[in-house]
Protein backbone atom coordinates (compact mmCIF):
# COMPACT_ATOMS: atom_id res chain seq x y z
CA UNK A 1 0.00 0.00 0.00
CA UNK A 2 2.88 2.33 0.86
CA UNK A 3 4.54 1.53 -2.48
CA UNK A 4 1.32 2.38 -4.37
CA UNK A 5 1.02 5.73 -2.52
CA UNK A 6 4.65 6.66 -3.27
CA UNK A 7 4.21 5.70 -6.94
CA UNK A 8 1.11 7.90 -7.17
CA UNK A 9 2.95 10.82 -5.51
CA UNK A 10 5.79 10.41 -7.98
CA UNK A 11 3.37 10.53 -10.93
CA UNK A 12 1.67 13.65 -9.53
CA UNK A 13 5.04 15.32 -8.97
CA UNK A 14 6.18 14.50 -12.50
CA UNK A 15 2.95 15.82 -14.00
CA UNK A 16 3.28 19.01 -11.93
CA UNK A 17 6.88 19.53 -13.03
CA UNK A 18 5.91 18.93 -16.67
CA UNK A 19 3.06 21.41 -16.32
CA UNK A 20 5.33 23.91 -14.57
CA UNK A 21 8.04 23.51 -17.24
CA UNK A 22 5.52 24.02 -20.03
CA UNK A 23 4.20 27.10 -18.23
CA UNK A 24 7.73 28.46 -17.85
CA UNK A 25 8.44 27.80 -21.53
CA UNK A 26 5.32 29.71 -22.50
CA UNK A 27 6.37 32.48 -20.11
CA UNK A 28 9.81 32.68 -21.73
CA UNK A 29 8.36 32.65 -25.25
CA UNK A 30 5.51 35.06 -24.64
CA UNK A 31 5.27 38.08 -26.88
CA UNK A 32 4.39 41.67 -26.20
CA UNK A 33 2.96 44.37 -28.42
CA UNK A 34 3.39 48.16 -28.28
CA UNK A 35 0.57 50.22 -29.83
CA UNK A 36 0.26 54.00 -30.16
CA UNK A 37 -2.56 56.23 -28.94
CA UNK A 38 -2.82 59.94 -29.80
CA UNK A 39 -4.27 62.57 -27.51
CA UNK A 40 -7.88 63.55 -28.22
CA UNK A 41 -8.24 66.80 -30.11
CA UNK A 42 -11.09 69.24 -29.60
CA UNK A 43 -14.41 67.56 -28.85
CA UNK A 44 -13.44 64.11 -30.13
CA UNK A 45 -15.54 61.48 -28.40
CA UNK A 46 -13.70 58.43 -29.68
CA UNK A 47 -10.11 57.43 -29.04
CA UNK A 48 -7.56 58.46 -31.65
CA UNK A 49 -5.52 55.34 -32.34
CA UNK A 50 -2.74 54.79 -34.87
CA UNK A 51 -3.57 52.80 -38.00
CA UNK A 52 -2.05 49.61 -36.62
CA UNK A 53 -3.77 50.08 -33.26
CA UNK A 54 -7.10 50.69 -35.02
CA UNK A 55 -6.81 47.44 -36.98
CA UNK A 56 -5.83 45.57 -33.81
CA UNK A 57 -8.82 47.07 -31.97
CA UNK A 58 -11.19 46.11 -34.78
CA UNK A 59 -9.91 42.52 -34.71
CA UNK A 60 -11.00 42.42 -31.05
CA UNK A 61 -14.37 44.06 -31.73
CA UNK A 62 -13.35 47.25 -29.93
CA UNK A 63 -12.02 45.60 -26.77
CA UNK A 64 -8.83 47.69 -26.68
CA UNK A 65 -10.78 50.95 -26.95
CA UNK A 66 -13.14 49.84 -24.22
CA UNK A 67 -10.30 48.94 -21.87
CA UNK A 68 -8.53 52.23 -22.52
CA UNK A 69 -11.69 54.14 -21.60
CA UNK A 70 -12.44 52.28 -18.37
CA UNK A 71 -8.88 51.73 -17.09
CA UNK A 72 -8.10 55.33 -16.21
CA UNK A 73 -7.62 58.83 -17.61
CA UNK A 74 -6.58 59.40 -21.21
CA UNK A 75 -2.97 58.47 -21.92
CA UNK A 76 -0.65 61.45 -21.82
CA UNK A 77 2.47 61.77 -23.98
CA UNK A 78 5.13 59.25 -22.97
CA UNK A 79 2.85 57.34 -20.58
CA UNK A 80 1.95 53.69 -21.03
CA UNK A 81 -0.59 51.14 -19.84
CA UNK A 82 -0.50 47.34 -20.09
CA UNK A 83 -3.42 44.99 -20.77
CA UNK A 84 -3.16 41.26 -20.25
CA UNK A 85 -4.79 38.35 -22.05
CA UNK A 86 -6.77 40.33 -24.60
CA UNK A 87 -5.14 38.65 -27.61
CA UNK A 88 -4.04 35.04 -28.05
CA UNK A 89 -0.76 35.98 -29.78
CA UNK A 90 0.14 38.83 -27.43
CA UNK A 91 -0.42 38.11 -23.73
CA UNK A 92 0.89 41.61 -22.92
CA UNK A 93 -0.21 44.67 -24.89
CA UNK A 94 1.23 48.09 -23.99
CA UNK A 95 -0.67 51.14 -25.17
CA UNK A 96 1.55 54.23 -25.29
CA UNK A 97 0.71 57.94 -25.46
CA UNK A 98 2.01 59.73 -28.57
CA UNK A 99 0.83 63.24 -27.76
CA UNK A 100 -0.91 65.27 -30.46
CA UNK A 101 -1.19 63.79 -33.94
CA UNK A 102 -0.45 67.15 -35.58
CA UNK A 103 2.91 67.63 -33.84
CA UNK A 104 5.64 68.81 -36.20
CA UNK A 105 8.96 70.65 -36.27
CA UNK A 106 9.18 73.08 -33.37
CA UNK A 107 11.47 76.03 -33.97
CA UNK A 108 11.69 76.90 -30.28
CA UNK A 109 12.76 73.35 -29.38
CA UNK A 110 14.95 72.86 -32.48
CA UNK A 111 13.56 69.39 -33.13
CA UNK A 112 10.82 67.42 -34.85
CA UNK A 113 8.35 67.00 -31.98
CA UNK A 114 6.42 64.24 -33.71
CA UNK A 115 9.53 62.06 -34.05
CA UNK A 116 10.56 62.76 -30.45
CA UNK A 117 7.07 61.86 -29.18
CA UNK A 118 7.26 58.51 -30.98
CA UNK A 119 10.72 57.74 -29.59
CA UNK A 120 9.61 58.60 -26.06
CA UNK A 121 6.37 56.64 -26.22
CA UNK A 122 7.80 53.50 -27.82
CA UNK A 123 10.73 53.41 -25.39
CA UNK A 124 8.32 53.66 -22.43
CA UNK A 125 6.24 50.75 -23.74
CA UNK A 126 9.25 48.57 -24.50
CA UNK A 127 10.82 49.18 -21.08
CA UNK A 128 7.55 48.35 -19.35
CA UNK A 129 7.36 45.03 -21.20
CA UNK A 130 11.05 44.41 -20.49
CA UNK A 131 10.32 44.77 -16.76
CA UNK A 132 7.57 42.17 -17.18
CA UNK A 133 10.25 39.83 -18.61
CA UNK A 134 8.67 39.68 -22.05
CA UNK A 135 11.30 38.37 -24.44
CA UNK A 136 9.88 39.34 -27.81
CA UNK A 137 8.18 42.68 -28.55
CA UNK A 138 6.51 43.84 -31.73
CA UNK A 139 6.29 47.60 -32.21
CA UNK A 140 3.71 49.78 -33.94
CA UNK A 141 5.43 52.10 -36.46
CA UNK A 142 3.25 54.95 -35.09
CA UNK A 143 3.56 56.76 -38.43
CA UNK A 144 7.40 56.77 -38.48
CA UNK A 145 9.08 53.37 -38.40
CA UNK A 146 12.59 54.82 -38.05
CA UNK A 147 11.71 56.85 -34.96
CA UNK A 148 9.86 53.86 -33.49
CA UNK A 149 12.93 51.66 -33.96
CA UNK A 150 15.19 54.28 -32.40
CA UNK A 151 12.89 54.60 -29.39
CA UNK A 152 12.76 50.82 -28.92
CA UNK A 153 16.50 50.12 -29.25
CA UNK A 154 17.68 53.17 -27.30
CA UNK A 155 15.10 52.64 -24.58
CA UNK A 156 16.09 49.01 -24.00
CA UNK A 157 19.83 49.72 -23.66
CA UNK A 158 21.35 48.77 -20.33
CA UNK A 159 25.02 48.72 -19.35
CA UNK A 160 25.24 45.58 -17.23
CA UNK A 161 28.38 44.00 -18.70
CA UNK A 162 30.05 43.86 -15.28
CA UNK A 163 27.02 42.76 -13.25
CA UNK A 164 26.16 39.19 -12.31
CA UNK A 165 22.44 39.92 -12.66
CA UNK A 166 21.63 40.95 -16.22
CA UNK A 167 18.63 42.90 -17.44
CA UNK A 168 16.07 40.93 -19.43
CA UNK A 169 17.11 40.97 -23.11
CA UNK A 170 14.32 41.84 -25.52
CA UNK A 171 14.08 41.15 -29.26
CA UNK A 172 12.11 43.81 -31.12
CA UNK A 173 10.52 43.82 -34.55
CA UNK A 174 8.13 45.96 -36.55
CA UNK A 175 4.42 45.14 -36.19
CA UNK A 176 2.20 44.90 -39.27
CA UNK A 177 3.95 47.42 -41.51
CA UNK A 178 5.65 47.28 -44.88
CA UNK A 179 8.11 50.03 -43.90
CA UNK A 180 10.86 47.54 -43.07
CA UNK A 181 13.70 49.64 -44.65
CA UNK A 182 13.04 52.63 -42.38
CA UNK A 183 12.72 50.37 -39.34
CA UNK A 184 16.07 48.76 -40.16
CA UNK A 185 17.63 52.18 -40.67
CA UNK A 186 16.36 53.26 -37.25
CA UNK A 187 17.80 50.11 -35.68
CA UNK A 188 21.25 50.89 -37.14
CA UNK A 189 21.09 54.52 -36.00
CA UNK A 190 20.18 53.45 -32.46
CA UNK A 191 22.72 50.64 -32.32
CA UNK A 192 25.37 53.17 -33.33
CA UNK A 193 24.43 55.42 -30.42
CA UNK A 194 24.33 52.41 -28.10
CA UNK A 195 27.88 51.55 -29.16
CA UNK A 196 28.97 55.03 -28.10
CA UNK A 197 27.08 54.59 -24.80
CA UNK A 198 28.75 51.23 -24.24
CA UNK A 199 32.20 52.79 -24.68
CA UNK A 200 31.40 55.82 -22.54
CA UNK A 201 30.00 53.76 -19.66
CA UNK A 202 32.95 51.37 -19.49
CA UNK A 203 35.24 51.94 -16.48
CA UNK A 204 38.60 53.41 -17.41
CA UNK A 205 40.48 50.28 -16.32
CA UNK A 206 38.32 48.29 -18.76
CA UNK A 207 38.76 50.76 -21.63
CA UNK A 208 42.33 51.96 -21.98
CA UNK A 209 43.41 53.65 -25.25
CA UNK A 210 44.62 50.28 -26.55
CA UNK A 211 41.40 48.46 -25.60
CA UNK A 212 39.32 51.27 -27.15
CA UNK A 213 41.18 50.95 -30.45
CA UNK A 214 40.92 47.14 -30.42
CA UNK A 215 37.18 47.33 -29.67
CA UNK A 216 36.52 49.59 -32.64
CA UNK A 217 38.66 47.36 -34.85
CA UNK A 218 36.45 44.40 -33.88
CA UNK A 219 33.27 46.39 -34.56
CA UNK A 220 34.30 47.22 -38.14
CA UNK A 221 35.74 43.79 -38.91
CA UNK A 222 32.60 42.82 -40.86
CA UNK A 223 33.02 45.93 -43.06
CA UNK A 224 36.60 45.16 -44.06
CA UNK A 225 35.93 45.84 -47.74
CA UNK A 226 35.09 49.50 -47.05
CA UNK A 227 36.79 50.33 -43.73
CA UNK A 228 40.50 50.44 -42.97
CA UNK A 229 41.71 50.74 -39.37
CA UNK A 230 45.10 52.23 -38.49
CA UNK A 231 46.24 52.10 -34.88
CA UNK A 232 49.13 54.56 -34.73
CA UNK A 233 51.73 53.95 -32.01
CA UNK A 234 53.72 56.29 -29.77
CA UNK A 235 56.61 56.16 -32.24
CA UNK A 236 54.35 57.36 -35.08
CA UNK A 237 52.91 60.15 -32.91
CA UNK A 238 56.46 61.30 -32.15
CA UNK A 239 57.37 61.15 -35.87
CA UNK A 240 54.38 63.39 -36.62
CA UNK A 241 55.69 65.90 -34.05
CA UNK A 242 52.38 65.98 -32.20
CA UNK A 243 53.88 67.70 -29.19
CA UNK A 244 50.55 68.92 -27.81
CA UNK A 245 49.08 65.38 -27.83
CA UNK A 246 52.26 63.93 -26.29
CA UNK A 247 52.23 66.53 -23.53
CA UNK A 248 48.90 65.18 -22.30
CA UNK A 249 49.73 61.48 -22.60
CA UNK A 250 53.13 61.49 -20.90
CA UNK A 251 51.78 61.45 -17.34
CA UNK A 252 50.15 58.02 -17.79
CA UNK A 253 51.56 54.52 -17.75
CA UNK A 254 49.14 53.64 -20.57
CA UNK A 255 50.60 54.26 -24.05
CA UNK A 256 48.69 56.66 -26.32
CA UNK A 257 47.08 55.50 -29.55
CA UNK A 258 46.15 57.65 -32.53
CA UNK A 259 43.25 55.79 -34.12
CA UNK A 260 42.34 56.30 -37.78
CA UNK A 261 39.24 54.91 -39.48
CA UNK A 262 38.99 55.25 -43.27
CA UNK A 263 35.54 54.51 -44.68
CA UNK A 264 35.36 54.43 -48.48
CA UNK A 265 31.69 54.50 -49.43
CA UNK A 266 31.63 56.95 -52.33
CA UNK A 267 31.48 55.52 -55.87
CA UNK A 268 34.31 57.92 -56.72
CA UNK A 269 37.25 56.96 -54.53
CA UNK A 270 38.85 60.37 -55.15
CA UNK A 271 35.91 62.22 -53.57
CA UNK A 272 37.08 64.58 -50.81
CA UNK A 273 36.34 62.97 -47.43
CA UNK A 274 34.39 64.24 -44.48
CA UNK A 275 36.86 64.27 -41.58
CA UNK A 276 35.48 63.64 -38.08
CA UNK A 277 37.80 64.21 -35.11
CA UNK A 278 36.92 62.99 -31.61
CA UNK A 279 38.53 63.80 -28.27
CA UNK A 280 39.66 60.49 -26.75
CA UNK A 281 40.70 61.03 -23.13
CA UNK A 282 39.86 57.61 -21.71
CA UNK A 283 40.26 58.99 -18.20
CA UNK A 284 40.74 62.61 -17.18
CA UNK A 285 42.13 63.19 -13.70
CA UNK A 286 43.05 66.76 -14.66
CA UNK A 287 46.74 65.91 -14.61
CA UNK A 288 48.82 68.10 -12.30
CA UNK A 289 45.85 70.51 -12.20
CA UNK A 290 43.98 67.73 -10.41
CA UNK A 291 40.19 67.74 -10.51
CA UNK A 292 38.18 67.59 -7.26
CA UNK A 293 37.29 63.99 -6.37
CA UNK A 294 33.45 64.27 -6.38
CA UNK A 295 32.12 63.03 -9.73
CA UNK A 296 35.62 62.36 -11.06
CA UNK A 297 34.45 58.83 -11.89
CA UNK A 298 32.33 60.36 -14.69
CA UNK A 299 35.58 61.31 -16.41
CA UNK A 300 35.71 57.77 -17.76
CA UNK A 301 33.44 59.25 -20.44
CA UNK A 302 35.79 62.07 -21.39
CA UNK A 303 36.39 60.07 -24.56
CA UNK A 304 32.78 60.72 -25.57
CA UNK A 305 33.89 62.64 -28.67
CA UNK A 306 35.99 59.71 -29.88
CA UNK A 307 33.18 57.28 -29.00
CA UNK A 308 30.56 59.17 -31.01
CA UNK A 309 32.91 59.73 -33.97
CA UNK A 310 33.97 56.07 -34.16
CA UNK A 311 30.39 54.85 -33.65
CA UNK A 312 29.29 57.17 -36.47
CA UNK A 313 31.84 55.69 -38.87
CA UNK A 314 30.78 52.15 -37.89
CA UNK A 315 27.13 53.12 -38.54
CA UNK A 316 27.92 54.80 -41.86
CA UNK A 317 29.60 51.57 -42.98
CA UNK A 318 26.61 49.48 -41.85
CA UNK A 319 24.28 51.81 -43.79
CA UNK A 320 26.61 51.75 -46.81
CA UNK A 321 26.41 55.55 -47.12
CA UNK A 322 27.83 56.76 -50.47
CA UNK A 323 30.43 59.05 -48.90
CA UNK A 324 34.07 58.91 -47.84
CA UNK A 325 34.67 59.50 -44.14
CA UNK A 326 37.87 59.61 -42.12
CA UNK A 327 37.50 59.28 -38.36
CA UNK A 328 40.40 60.41 -36.17
CA UNK A 329 40.63 59.70 -32.45
CA UNK A 330 43.68 60.72 -30.41
CA UNK A 331 43.44 58.36 -27.41
CA UNK A 332 45.25 58.71 -24.09
CA UNK A 333 44.82 59.20 -20.35
CA UNK A 334 45.44 62.52 -18.56
CA UNK A 335 47.19 61.55 -15.34
CA UNK A 336 49.50 63.20 -12.77
CA UNK A 337 52.99 61.75 -12.34
CA UNK A 338 56.62 62.76 -12.28
CA UNK A 339 56.59 62.73 -16.09
CA UNK A 340 53.39 64.78 -16.44
CA UNK A 341 53.31 68.21 -18.05
CA UNK A 342 53.44 70.95 -15.43
CA UNK A 343 51.47 74.22 -15.43
CA UNK A 344 53.61 76.81 -17.19
CA UNK A 345 55.31 74.32 -19.52
CA UNK A 346 55.53 75.21 -23.21
CA UNK A 347 54.92 72.56 -25.88
CA UNK A 348 54.98 72.64 -29.68
CA UNK A 349 52.02 71.47 -31.78
CA UNK A 350 52.22 69.71 -35.14
CA UNK A 351 51.83 72.99 -37.05
CA UNK A 352 54.78 74.53 -35.21
CA UNK A 353 52.80 76.81 -32.90
CA UNK A 354 54.00 76.92 -29.30
CA UNK A 355 51.49 76.57 -26.46
CA UNK A 356 51.86 77.68 -22.86
CA UNK A 357 50.02 75.06 -20.79
CA UNK A 358 48.76 76.99 -17.78
CA UNK A 359 46.12 74.41 -16.87
CA UNK A 360 46.70 70.71 -17.53
CA UNK A 361 42.97 70.09 -17.08
CA UNK A 362 42.39 71.96 -20.35
CA UNK A 363 43.90 68.97 -22.12
CA UNK A 364 41.21 68.13 -24.68
CA UNK A 365 42.02 71.14 -26.84
CA UNK A 366 45.69 70.10 -26.86
CA UNK A 367 45.11 66.64 -28.30
CA UNK A 368 42.52 68.00 -30.74
CA UNK A 369 44.95 70.66 -31.96
CA UNK A 370 47.34 68.06 -33.35
CA UNK A 371 44.51 65.88 -34.68
CA UNK A 372 43.01 68.87 -36.53
CA UNK A 373 46.37 69.67 -38.10
CA UNK A 374 46.66 66.06 -39.25
CA UNK A 375 43.08 66.04 -40.55
CA UNK A 376 43.92 68.83 -42.99
CA UNK A 377 46.39 66.55 -44.80
CA UNK A 378 43.43 64.67 -46.35
CA UNK A 379 42.11 67.79 -48.18
CA UNK A 380 38.72 67.32 -46.53
CA UNK A 381 35.32 68.40 -47.76
CA UNK A 382 34.66 69.49 -44.18
CA UNK A 383 36.14 68.92 -40.72
CA UNK A 384 33.97 68.38 -37.66
CA UNK A 385 35.51 67.84 -34.25
CA UNK A 386 33.50 66.51 -31.32
CA UNK A 387 34.59 66.78 -27.69
CA UNK A 388 33.43 66.78 -24.09
CA UNK A 389 35.51 69.92 -23.88
CA UNK A 390 34.27 72.45 -21.31
CA UNK A 391 32.11 72.70 -18.23
CA UNK A 392 31.27 76.18 -19.50
CA UNK A 393 29.06 74.82 -22.29
CA UNK A 394 27.15 72.83 -19.66
CA UNK A 395 26.57 76.07 -17.75
CA UNK A 396 25.38 77.76 -20.94
CA UNK A 397 23.18 75.04 -22.48
CA UNK A 398 22.91 72.24 -19.93
CA UNK A 399 21.72 69.00 -21.48
CA UNK A 400 19.40 70.77 -23.92
CA UNK A 401 21.80 70.89 -26.89
CA UNK A 402 25.35 70.53 -28.17
CA UNK A 403 27.18 73.81 -28.59
CA UNK A 404 28.36 74.32 -32.19
CA UNK A 405 31.12 76.73 -33.17
CA UNK A 406 31.78 77.02 -36.89
CA UNK A 407 33.39 79.21 -39.55
CA UNK A 408 30.88 78.05 -42.17
CA UNK A 409 27.20 78.98 -42.53
CA UNK A 410 26.76 76.10 -44.98
CA UNK A 411 28.15 73.59 -42.50
CA UNK A 412 25.96 74.97 -39.71
CA UNK A 413 22.85 74.55 -41.87
CA UNK A 414 23.69 70.87 -42.50
CA UNK A 415 24.32 70.14 -38.81
CA UNK A 416 21.25 72.09 -37.73
CA UNK A 417 19.05 70.18 -40.17
CA UNK A 418 20.42 66.85 -38.92
CA UNK A 419 19.88 67.81 -35.27
CA UNK A 420 16.21 68.64 -35.92
CA UNK A 421 15.61 65.19 -37.44
CA UNK A 422 17.34 63.26 -34.65
CA UNK A 423 16.11 65.36 -31.73
CA UNK A 424 19.69 65.69 -30.41
CA UNK A 425 19.48 69.47 -30.85
CA UNK A 426 22.49 71.59 -31.76
CA UNK A 427 22.88 75.28 -30.96
CA UNK A 428 25.18 77.74 -32.69
CA UNK A 429 27.60 79.60 -30.44
CA UNK A 430 29.69 82.71 -31.29
CA UNK A 431 33.27 82.71 -32.58
CA UNK A 432 34.13 86.27 -31.58
CA UNK A 433 37.58 87.72 -32.26
CA UNK A 434 37.51 88.81 -28.61
CA UNK A 435 38.21 85.20 -27.59
CA UNK A 436 41.00 84.83 -30.14
CA UNK A 437 42.77 87.70 -28.41
CA UNK A 438 42.35 85.82 -25.13
CA UNK A 439 44.19 82.68 -26.29
CA UNK A 440 46.91 84.53 -28.20
CA UNK A 441 47.85 86.63 -25.17
CA UNK A 442 50.59 84.41 -23.76
CA UNK A 443 53.68 85.50 -21.88
CA UNK A 444 55.87 82.60 -23.02
CA UNK A 445 54.43 81.18 -26.25
CA UNK A 446 52.26 81.77 -29.31
CA UNK A 447 49.13 80.56 -27.50
CA UNK A 448 47.86 79.92 -24.00
CA UNK A 449 45.67 76.87 -23.48
CA UNK A 450 43.22 78.62 -21.15
CA UNK A 451 43.24 82.23 -22.26
CA UNK A 452 43.76 85.40 -20.26
CA UNK A 453 40.41 85.30 -18.45
CA UNK A 454 39.91 81.56 -18.02
CA UNK A 455 36.56 81.73 -16.22
CA UNK A 456 34.81 83.97 -18.74
CA UNK A 457 33.41 82.48 -21.92
CA UNK A 458 35.21 79.19 -21.34
CA UNK A 459 33.52 77.30 -24.18
CA UNK A 460 34.16 80.19 -26.57
CA UNK A 461 37.81 80.45 -25.52
CA UNK A 462 38.31 76.72 -26.13
CA UNK A 463 36.76 77.02 -29.60
CA UNK A 464 38.95 80.05 -30.36
CA UNK A 465 42.01 78.01 -29.37
CA UNK A 466 41.02 75.19 -31.75
CA UNK A 467 40.44 77.67 -34.55
CA UNK A 468 44.17 78.48 -34.43
CA UNK A 469 44.75 75.00 -35.89
CA UNK A 470 42.15 75.22 -38.67
CA UNK A 471 42.65 76.50 -42.21
CA UNK A 472 39.76 74.59 -43.83
CA UNK A 473 36.86 76.81 -44.98
CA UNK A 474 34.28 74.39 -43.55
CA UNK A 475 35.02 73.48 -39.93
CA UNK A 476 32.76 72.94 -36.95
CA UNK A 477 33.52 72.22 -33.32
CA UNK A 478 30.85 70.44 -31.26
CA UNK A 479 31.25 70.85 -27.50
CA UNK A 480 29.23 67.95 -26.07
CA UNK A 481 30.17 68.21 -22.37
CA UNK A 482 26.62 69.24 -21.44
CA UNK A 483 25.01 66.26 -23.17
CA UNK A 484 27.60 63.67 -22.08
CA UNK A 485 25.27 62.08 -19.54
CA UNK A 486 21.51 61.80 -19.09
CA UNK A 487 19.38 61.76 -15.95
CA UNK A 488 15.81 62.14 -17.10
CA UNK A 489 16.19 64.98 -19.61
CA UNK A 490 15.77 62.65 -22.61
CA UNK A 491 13.21 60.06 -21.47
CA UNK A 492 14.07 57.43 -24.05
CA UNK A 493 17.74 57.33 -23.04
CA UNK A 494 17.33 56.59 -19.35
CA UNK A 495 20.00 57.31 -16.77
CA UNK A 496 23.66 57.11 -17.74
CA UNK A 497 26.00 58.15 -20.54
CA UNK A 498 24.00 59.37 -23.50
CA UNK A 499 26.07 58.63 -26.62
CA UNK A 500 24.91 61.96 -28.04
CA UNK A 501 25.22 63.20 -30.78
CA UNK A 502 26.00 59.96 -32.68
CA UNK A 503 22.72 59.88 -34.61
CA UNK A 504 23.14 63.54 -35.57
CA UNK A 505 26.62 62.86 -36.97
CA UNK A 506 25.25 59.92 -38.98
CA UNK A 507 22.28 61.94 -40.25
CA UNK A 508 24.65 64.79 -41.13
CA UNK A 509 26.92 62.42 -43.08
CA UNK A 510 23.90 60.89 -44.82
CA UNK A 511 22.76 64.37 -45.83
CA UNK A 512 26.15 65.17 -47.34
CA UNK A 513 26.22 61.80 -49.08
CA UNK A 514 23.06 62.56 -51.02
CA UNK A 515 24.03 66.08 -52.06
CA UNK A 516 25.28 66.75 -55.59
Amino acid sequence: MLLVRRTAETVVRRNYLRSFSASQARQNDRKGLVLGVFEKEGDESSLHLTEAATRFDQSLSGKLSELLKISGPALKKGKSRVFYGIHKDFPCVAAVGLGKSNASVCGAENCDTSKENIREAVSAGCRLLQDLEVKHVEVDACGDAQSAAEGAILGLFQYDQLKAKKKNKVITQLYESTDIPRWEKGVLYAEGQNLARLLMEAPANHLTPTIFANTIEEKVASHGETVTVKKRSLAWIEEQKMGAFLSVSRGSEEPPVFLELHYRGAPDSSQAPLVLVGKGITFDSGGISLKPSPSMDAMRADMGGAATVCASVVTAAALKLPINIIGLAPLCENMPSGKATKPGDVVTAKNGKTIQVDNTDAEGRLILADALCYGHTFNPRAIVDVATLTGAVDVALGSAACGVFTNSDWLWEQLHKAGIVTGDRVWRMPLFQHYTRQVTDSQLADLNNIGKHSRSGGACTAAAFLREFVTAPHWAHLDIAGVMSNKDEVPYLGKGMSGRPTRTLVEFAAGLAHKD
